[in-house]
């Protein structure tokens, strides 16, 4: 990371956020700099010992273990979050697992339908939870995480292309639907982002295709027109920023942050 002073936001202090899967990867990164920031944290993950590592580190109001695939989790998570700070300002749909690699043919049924319904499925529970909430703040923001794989397709990764692609049209659709009510939805797409979750993905998809990782890294790398992965503090700052009065004028925009990914 920069040395460089980092900007404050208008508009972040006191804010009341929803980050799902806040207590690890892009999550925690964009729980850190809310709280940075001076926002009031609600975070949920699946990971206990996350959790609880990260709810001290970031003083949050509520940290809950939730499944956002759970309607009943998910539904309890904003219950406390209604009780506990007495209503939300911004959302942060960032929960989403890798799904399975492999051709179209071997992935079976039930990895399909778990990739979908955590990576999209999970994001109409939670906004649809939420969205009370925005609407009786007087308005809000809603920041979706989808992936560079909602622009392309990507071979042997079918199940989170699709969900990826599915967030997109969810926040057009909320920017459209929503926008009256002065809620604000956007959509960011991460690229290559350093980390564990790369490196697993990197590993399924060279054995997949039988070269060494090294190889395959370098082939990622190759089409990245940067030639270099993106770390998540960036992910962090377009979010914040998007939640912020400086994003309070965008809405239904999808905003890559991945070195300009040429292609999956």
């Amino acid at each position: 990371m920069s040395d460089t002073p980092r900007m404050t936001l208008p508009g972040l202090t006191g804010a009341r956020v929803a980050v799902t899967a806040g207590a690890g990867g892009i999550g925690l990164c964009i729980a850190r700099e809310l709280a940075r920031q001076g926002a009031r944290l609600a975070i949920c993950d699946v990971d206990d010992a996350a959790l609880k590592v990260a709810a001290e580190e970031l003083d949050a109001e509520v940290a809950m273990k939730v499944d956002v695939s759970d309607e009943a989790q998910v539904a309890a998570f904003f219950e406390t979050i209604a009780a506990d700070m007495g209503g939300l300002d911004a959302l942060v749909n960032n929960a989403g697992i890798a799904g399975p690699t492999g051709g179209v043919d071997a992935i079976t049924p039930a990895d399909w339908r778990r990739c979908i319904d955590i990576c999209l499925t999970g994001q109409f529970l939670c906004t649809h939870h939420a969205v009370p909430m925005l609407r009786a703040a007087g308005g809000g923001a809603i920041v979706n995480i989808s992936s560079s794989a909602g622009k392309f397709g990507y071979a042997f990764r079918t199940p989170y292309a699709s969900a990826k692609w599915g967030v997109i049209g969810f926040t057009q659709s909320l920017a459209k639907e929503l926008g009256p009510d002065n809620i604000r939805a956007n959509a960011i797409l991460p690229g290559i982002i350093e980390g564990p979750r790369i490196e697993g993905v990197i590993a399924a998809r060279a054995e997949q295709t039988g070269v060494s990782r090294e190889d395959m890294t370098a082939e990622y790398l190759s089409r990245i027109s940067l030639r270099r992965m993106t770390p998540p503090e960036d992910v962090a700052d377009m979010a914040a920023f998007l939640i912020a009065d400086t994003g309070r004028n965008l809405s239904g925009q999808s905003f890559p942050v991945d070195g300009n990914v040429e292609t999956l």
